[in-house]
């Protein structure tokens, strides 16, 4: 039996576990990324683990997500990480360098390396032909410092492409369809492996607009071949000494499978509030909208910005609309600056930002109250542009600088004959804006930076001998990481002080939490299905390991954050029956016995004895290995740092 793109490469960097379906097995890292939101924390954490300098291939610390510097805080984190990764070892990509994913694929990814990144947008890397997962800070930390990283060995879903995209379809369409086929719980503990005669139609820049929102999926990660349109992409950087062939075995095996026809698409769009709430434009064809941002680690390429200048040229942007450009990195700005791309849509009207993730975290550019607004972004749930009324639609550059001339939603089919577009066979490359980290050496000579709103890692304790407290909360299904851990300019400048960011935990849902909890010292969180998705931020169980919260007990969790939830010594728990969430209400307190016994026996089911309604449920824990070690520990910090003891 032969092996797909994605298990060669999982099994080349297996170095613990047995390598099959849905074990737990721990692979080599040989490529990290962080970003400044979450980078401050995970530099923080890898300095708690006591190593001096990095042992992987190639990391890279971004500055791009909180580069709105109203405050001291955002131009202190920003020094800590530039001071940091000079010293341990780590290349530093500057603010105005550009978007961390869109500068790894132009400059640092290679087909058939390991990449985790602290940003759940990490997968863009497939588009490469990586194996690049979005992960909490800690767990990029320990990658670092030369540690595996584990998952559960996933299962392997081929996506077979058949065909070309019609005339103004594009790549934002392809990934779409696949969302609204699977839903944003469809890829849960499973690698979206792209294959067919029509992926050798699709440009990496494009790979990497569908490997990315792959995240909106749940899934492990997504993953494209590295075929000549690989090597077409490395030799216009300039690297083409890293191009690797990949591509799967003719009697590979799949888990399941789907056919996209790629010249029946049509445009989509994701509708309010959910990426995989997906219909045809043409259902919404006219809806007046007020704003139109183009930009953010899915759709900021070159391409897409000679796309979005040939349909603005020489037009105006309507007067009810607003929109904002954001070129996703230096490069791609510079060759709209050397081609005259910049000029065509500053004279349409359009407002240049920053190549940074901008509107997308809600950094600015939030819409007016009510407002309609189109994004070539990979997110739209409810509060995340900043305004909570506000109506978020997700489509592709092409949808979007159309309907930014016409002021409605339109479908760019109407422009007619399409014109290729392509990057150019030689362009500059300039890596000005990476600073390069000390010889080691002289590691000792760099001084860390660190200003007042820098804080430690929050207190961790082994896990209790029992659990007794009350429900602090009860949420529904599909809770987001910005549910949990709001993101924005207000609250992004205070990813590095725990103490304060946990103020805004859980606000959105229920603006007493935060109070609440801190005054019950400690409590446990009851939730619905896919409880924690989105995104990487791992402070969305930092929060409410400082609030208190010892357990977390939901229907389903994303990926991600329950990994998060083990590396902060909180404990993932699921209903074995779901119908006890309905039994269960905020400000029951809830007795687990002998916890500690059970998580070191591997007991798989534990009952929770509701003494408020003198009832019981059960609930599996499903820690196992390391993972229940971790937990027993008290979190992945102490895990690690007794392991590097020993």
């Amino acid at each position: 039996m032969g092996y797909t793109v994605a298990e060669k490469i999982l099994k080349a960097h297996l170095v613990d576990g047995e390598f099959k379906k849905g074990s737990e097995i721990g692979i080599k890292i040989d490529q990290t990324l962080t970003q400044d939101a979450t980078g401050t924390m995970a530099y923080l954490e890898f300095e708690a683990i006591g190593i001096n300098r990095v042992k992987t291939e190639k990391s890279v610390a971004y500055i791009d997500h909180n580069t709105l510097q109203s405050g001291f805080e955002n131009a202190d984190d920003h020094r800590f990480i530039g001071s940091v990764a000079k010293k341990r070892g780590v290349c530093f990509s500057r603010p105005g360098n550009g978007i961390c994913h869109q500068v790894h694929l132009e400059r640092f990814g290679i087909p058939g390396k390991t990449l985790i990144g602290s940003d759940s947008h990490t997968p863009t890397g497939g588009g490469l032909g990586m194996i690049a997962i979005g992960a909490g800070g800690l767990d990029v930390a320990v990658a670092m410092g030369g540690g595996a990283y584990y998952i559960t060995y996933p299962k392997i879903v081929k996506v077979e492409l058949i065909g070309k995209l019609s005339p103004w379809v594009s790549a934002k369409d392809v990934i779409l369809e696949v969302l609204r086929r699977l839903s944003v719980k469809g890829g849960v503990g499973k690698i979206i492996e792209y294959c067919g005669e029509g992926v050798k139609t699709l440009s990496v820049p494009e790979r990497a607009t569908i490997t990315n929102m792959g995240a909106e999926l749940g899934a492990t990660t997504s993953i494209f071949p590295s075929d000549e349109r690989t090597l077409e992409f490395l030799k216009t950087q300039k690297r083409e000494d890293c191009y690797v062939e990949l591509k799967a075995d003719d009697d590979a095996v799949y888990d399941e499978e789907l056919t996209i026809n790629l010249g029946e698409l049509e445009p989509l769009v994701a509708c309010p509030h959910s990426p995989d709430n997906v219909k045809t434009v043409k259902e919404l064809e006219g809806m007046k909208i007020d704003q139109v941002c183009i930009g953010s680690c899915t759709n900021s390429s070159f391409v897409d910005m000679l796309k979005v200048a040939y349909i603005l040229k020489g037009k105006t942007v309507h007067p009810d609309v607003s929109l904002a450009i954001a070129p996703g990195s230096k490069q791609v700005l510079n060759l709209m600056a050397q081609n005259g791309a910049l000029s065509d849509v500053i004279d349409a009207g359009a407002r240049i930002l920053e190549s940074a993730c901008g509107p997308c975290i809600g950094m600015g550019q939030s819409p007016n109250s009510a407002g309609v607004s189109l994004r070539t972004f990979n997110r739209n749930f409810l509060g995340r542009s900043g305004t909570k009324d506000a109506s978020v639609y997700l489509l592709s550059p092409e949808t979007a600088a159309i309907s930014a001339l016409t002021g409605v939603l339109t479908d760019p089919r109407t422009l007619g004959d399409m014109p290729s577009f392509a990057l150019p066979n030689e362009i500059s490359i300039n890596d000005n804006m990476v600073a390069l980290p000390s010889d080691e050496e002289h590691s000792d000579d760099v001084e860390i930076l660190r200003g007042p709103n820098i804080k430690p890692y929050p207190e961790t304790a082994p896990l209790s001998e029992s659990l007794t407290a009350p429900v602090s909360l009860k949420v529904g299904d599909n809770i987001t990481t910005d549910h949990i851990m709001p993101a924005g300019a207000k609250i992004l400048p205070l990813r590095s002080n725990i103490p304060e960011i946990s103020k805004y935990c859980f606000t959105v849902c229920d603006e007493k939490f935060p109070e609440r909890a801190k005054e019950l010292g400690k409590s446990i969180i009851i939730g619905g299905t896919n409880y924690g998705q989105g995104s990487s931020r791992e402070h969305a169980a930092l929060a409410p390991l400082y609030l208190g919260v010892k357990a977390v007990i939901v229907k389903s969790f994303a990926r991600i954050h329950r990994a998060n939830l083990i590396n902060a010594g909180i404990l993932p728990l699921t209903f074995v029956n779901e119908s006890d969430y309905d039994s269960i209400n905020e400000g029951d307190e809830l007795e687990i016995k002998d916890l500690r016994a059970a998580v070191e026996n591997g007991d798989e089911i534990l009952v929770v004895v509701n003494k408020t309604k003198g009832t019981k449920f059960e609930v599996k824990s499903e820690l196992t290995g390391r993972t229940k070690e971790i937990m027993l520990a008290g979190g992945l910090l102490d895990f690690t740092r007794e392991a590097l003891k020993k």
